[in-house]
């Protein structure tokens, strides 16, 4: 087996990386022992970071976009100064980025500003996002539940119909499939860069190409594809994007919502008060442009500060080093397991490209029962349908056991994975038993 990435990303070692990490700090807790694969769902935050914040906090805190003090300017110009860094990170304009709670909170805002032009609020220009009766929305049966269930509630407020993408036996949907679902009724396509559960790598571009061949919205979650590669949102021609701040080193609580300057300007926004409009009266409200039309109340000033600063920590690796580092992970993970009796692969097979992610399910013992054995073995992985119930469903699983990686991943880490794996049917005294 190839060591990840010969254990160094961007020309610097992963053993230096890690000691930007306080998790992995030696002596420092009960962490610094363990194998960490669960950063599909959380990374951990380079000290740079939460020096970034706790700098913000004690020295410089101070409300943003309101008031005339020199401390309110300041504060308001490390905050949208974060918003140009991240802005430049995926391939955005500056009001092409808003803050949100999370990807989640983002992917709905769309969701609920479409069926609020269908309900007819929002300026004329709001009437392209109007669906009705005999309008379509096609998802993949991949997608994360916060990329479906806001789909299926805009379905049920407007009459329209929720058209699925079907996955084959390994989890993977196909371009000819998401071409066949879409049709000139076809009104959004939205969809994963990258799963999830199965680490696929979607052909961005071209579904891009096909939803706006019909004049469809393409609407991307990209939570597991900004944190660990290249992005670039406005040559792959999506029209809406989300993704979290805890998934790239970044902290809690902050997420991003990114959508083309002329869709924002024209959405309704979903939640409304302070700092979104332009003027009120007791009758009616005119909103801003974006990004401020979505940013009502007291933003989360100190999360979108350290998420900046977990941008240029990332952009110092290098992105395409990061993925080339994960990529290593995920071969070297697979290739492994492959040869473990009774343990299934989920997604793509050993050796094609995939995220830096692994998921698999042993014959005969639940998924809980797998990470509890690894857990037992100072691995952390993820366990659950990973909120990807239809995914599971249609490949006869309840459950699967997934393990992730990131820029501080390393190839002991790998290893101890595979080898607390390799025991887990031994465990349960299973092993030797037909599959």
């Amino acid at each position: 087996m190839t060591s990840i990435g010969s254990d160094s990303v961007g020309g610097r070692s992963v053993a230096d990386i890690r000691n930007d990490f306080p998790y992995f700090s030696a002596g420092a807790s009960p962490a610094a022992s363990v194998a960490y694969l669960d950063s599909a769902a959380t990374s951990q935050r380079p000290r740079q970071v939460l020096d970034a914040e706790r700098d913000y906090l004690e020295h410089h805190l101070a409300a943003v976009h309101r008031g005339a003090s020199a401390a309110v300017g300041e504060s308001t110009t490390r905050f949208e100064d974060a918003r140009e860094t991240v802005a430049r990170f995926v391939g955005a304009g500056d009001r092409e980025i808003v803050w949100a709670e999370n990807a989640t909170d983002a992917l709905n805002i769309v969701a609920l500003g479409m069926a609020d032009a269908a309900a007819g609020l929002g300026a004329p220009e709001a009437s392209r996002f109007v669906l009705g009766p005999g309008d379509e929305i096609v998802v993949t049966e991949a997608e994360h539940h916060a990329n479906l269930i806001p789909w299926q509630r805009l379905a049920k407020r407007t009459g329209a119909t929720l058209v699925p993408v079907r996955v084959d036996e390994h989890g993977l949907w196909s371009l000819d499939a998401m071409a066949a679902a879409i049709t000139s009724r076809t009104k959004v396509v939205a969809f994963a860069e990258v799963s999830n559960v199965t680490g696929y790598l979607a052909p961005v571009q071209d579904v891009a190409e096909l939803a706006h061949r019909v004049g469809a919205l393409v609407v991307l979650d990209a939570c597991q594809s900004v944190p660990h590669r290249p992005v670039d949102f406005g040559a792959s021609g999506v029209d809406f994007a989300a993704f979290s701040g805890h998934k790239m080193l970044g902290p809690n609580g902050i997420g991003v919502l990114y959508g083309r300057a002329e869709l924002l300007d024209a959405l309704p926004p979903a939640r409304t008060g302070g700092s979104t409009i332009t003027t009120v009266t007791l009758e009616e409200a005119n909103f801003l442009p974006a990004p401020q039309r979505f940013e009502a109340g007291t933003q989360p000033v100190s999360q979108v500060i350290a998420l900046g600063e977990a941008v240029r920590y990332l952009d110092a690796i290098g992105m395409d080093a990061l993925a080339a580092h994960e990529q290593a992970f995920a071969d070297r993970v697979t290739d492994a397991v492959a040869a473990l009796p009774g343990v299934r692969i989920v997604g793509p097979r050993p050796g094609e490209p995939r995220a830096g992610l692994v998921s698999v399910a042993v014959d005969g013992v639940h998924a809980h029962d797998v990470g509890q054995v690894l857990d037992d073995a100072g691995v952390i992985v993820r366990v659950g349908h990973h909120c990807a119930q239809p995914l599971h469903r249609a490949l006869g699983l309840t459950a699967t056991t997934r393990a992730s990686s990131h820029v501080y991943t390393t190839t002991d880490e790998a290893d101890r994975f595979v080898d607390a794996l390799s025991g887990v049917r031994k465990f349960f005294g299973l092993e030797g038993k037909a599959s």
